[in-house]
């Protein structure tokens, strides 16, 4: 323990503190109580300084032997039990609404830690917009026969991370083993989307065809169904349950569930020329060639998708509307999916979605966002062909206990969770599997100090 030592100092400081208005008030112990007064000042001051043992003053063992003998010297007066006791419990009520205090408020600095854009990408993403309307000629696709042709590869990734979503691309097409075969759309907003299609300009990948697309802009353009307006990438839920609820000591368990964001169910509108698609997120990390995911029989299913079966129905049934669904089912995960857009056309998963949000309250954005757990969870009800677990290693972004062996061997990595890879939160023994494709020479980089 790195505090051992801090939390025996605090001990005593609590029980000196019980004991000091008792000796105060009794005749003849004026040097005790001075020599209280003084070690409790002494302690205090050690403590404002001091996190762990290795920040105490090299005299703290010293102070502690004065302070145990100073307690042992007052338990031996005779004090009133009662006035001490009722100061230990006015002082432990004192200490228990400042651990709750510092509790709530490194709740909520960890939570504004993982939701805050850190300042070195904020840079990246001003920088290359800037730069991008000082540009003397904008660049178009020679390619952009590709957009629509369903003899390509194409991947739909829905993102306003900049750099999140360029790692999921390079690593994509650096294991590729037909890399000019690939075509990716990449779905942002309006506020990313110049810094966006200055990088893919100024950017190669081996051969792939990258095209940016405004989200909005396409929704105010062709879309403008009213449902769905702005950009709603996948969504990340927290779920905590009991692990086994039929013994005393049950351990609750913490899972990092990703789903469909609205703005995903509009595919079928936004690729009208396109049969099949595989979706990424931006926190995936591609490690082996996706053919195999790519041609991929889904049976007549509308989504090959990974099946989560430490979640079931039964467990979300309260975030579940009035609609019926098998309790025993496994949820799936968004992490990586592989679309028949044919399929989803005939079976009206747009129109399903629809329907479930018009039963779902979202008249706040958070409730709005809230809504995506159940509607992607029913609108697939039995259109999922479960594709194997192996394909996707989950957790990398809360999980310390995945194995190095099982990292390796996964085609994807997904780092759901809080501690994502570019953030300073995020899992170090991890980084290294998401760092390896971070480009290293860029200028724009350089000048923000990229370096997650």
């Amino acid at each position: 323990m790195k505090d051992f030592i801090v939390k025996r100092l605090k001990d005593q400081l609590f029980v000196a503190r019980a004991y000091y208005p008792s000796i105060v008030k009794l005749d003849g112990m004026e040097n005790l109580s001075h020599e209280m007064k003084q070690n409790i000042q002494e302690h205090g001051h050690m403590l404002s300084e001091a996190i762990s043992d290795a920040d105490l003053p090299e005299l703290h063992r010293v102070n502690m032997a004065k302070m145990d003998q100073t307690i042992a010297a007052a338990k031996s007066c005779d004090a009133e039990c009662t006035n001490v006791e009722k100061k230990l419990t006015q002082l432990l009520d004192m200490t228990e609404d400042e651990a709750l205090f510092h509790a709530r408020q490194s709740a909520y600095l960890y939570r504004l830690g993982v939701q805050t854009l850190p300042k070195s990408l904020h840079c990246l993403s001003m920088r290359l917009t800037v730069d991008y309307f000082n540009a003397s000629s904008d660049m178009e696709h020679s390619d952009a026969e590709k957009f629509g042709n369903p003899a390509f590869q194409h991947h739909v990734i829905f993102s306003t991370n900049l750099l999140a979503s360029s790692m999921t691309i390079n690593s994509s097409v650096i294991n590729s083993e037909e890399s000019a075969n690939m075509v990716f759309h990449l779905m942002t907003d309006g506020q990313n989307f110049y810094a966006f299609k200055n990088w893919f300009i100024r950017n190669s990948y081996k051969g792939a065809t990258i095209r940016v697309l405004n989200f909005e802009y396409l929704q105010m353009k062709n879309l403008g169904n009213g449902i769905v307006d702005q950009l709603s990438p996948s969504e990340e839920f927290r779920i905590t349950s009991n692990s086994n609820a039929l013994t005393l000591n049950t351990l609750t368990r913490t899972e990092y569930i990703s789903m469909f964001g609205h703005s995903l169910f509009l595919l079928p509108e936004l690729f009208t020329n396109l049969k099949r698609v595989i979706v990424l997120e931006d926190d995936t990390i591609v490690q082996r060639d996706l053919s195999l995911l790519w041609n991929l029989d889904l049976k007549g299913k509308v989504i090959g998708a990974v099946q989560f079966c430490q979640v079931k129905f039964h467990q979300l049934r309260a975030y579940l509307p009035d609609f019926p669904y098998n309790s025993s089912s496994c949820i799936w995960m968004s992490g990586v999916s592989i679309i028949d857009l044919d399929e989803w056309r005939e079976h009206d998963v747009t129109g399903i979605h629809h329907r479930i949000l018009e039963k779902l309250r979202h008249d706040t954005e958070a409730s709005w966002r809230s809504a995506a757990l159940p509607a992607g969870l029913l609108a697939f009800q039995n259109l999922i062909h479960p594709i194997e677990g192996q394909w996707v290693q989950f957790g990398l972004g809360h999980d310390y206990g995945l194995a190095h062996g099982a990292i390796k061997k996964a085609a994807i990595l997904h780092y759901n969770g809080n501690m994502k890879p570019w953030l300073e939160l995020g899992i170090h023994r991890y980084k290294k599997y998401w760092k390896r494709y971070l480009p290293r020479d860029d200028v724009f980089m350089m000048d923000c100090n990229v370096n997650p």
